[in-house]
């Protein structure tokens, strides 16, 4: 354990379930990896406007941001301080409008993206988490 303070660019992500249940993943242009939508807070902005700011500026979808379910700290490669929530989310649309950060997108059952589609572990732990609270809600 260290005394050291990070300093870190905060970013949030959505866990967001379609209205069949299904969860979003999108493929980044970049990395070819699926990842979940989100981005970087802007300095004027709340958590939750910043949330549905990213979703949708790289889906093209409205949403709802419920509560958070995971968060995480790390370092880049550089050294870089790094602080992400992800959010459990809702929208009522399927109708996706990809931006140019990614090149493919899927609406797939959670225990699929879990298994077989997110390499994060971070990311399936997160899904995990979301997809238990919504079996609890309904």
């Amino acid at each position: 354990m260290t005394d050291e303070h990070l300093q870190a660019t905060i970013s949030q992500k959505a866990a967001l379930f379609g209205p069949d249940g299904d969860v979003l993943l999108l493929r980044r242009a970049s990395s070819g990896r699926w990842d979940v939508p989100g981005g970087r807070l802007l300095a004027s902005e709340d958590v939750v406007t910043g949330l549905r700011r990213e979703v949708r500026e790289e889906t093209g979808l409205d949403v709802d941001v419920e509560e958070p379910i995971y968060t995480d700290t790390w370092r880049t490669k550089e050294g870089d301080g790094r602080y992400a929530v992800v959010f459990r989310c809702t929208t009522d649309s399927r109708a996706v409008e990809l931006s140019d950060e990614h090149r493919d997108w899927q609406w797939t059952d959670p225990e699929r993206a879990v298994d077989d589609v997110l390499s994060p572990s971070e990311l399936r732990t997160a899904i995990e988490r979301a997809a238990r609270r919504r079996a609890v809600v309904r």
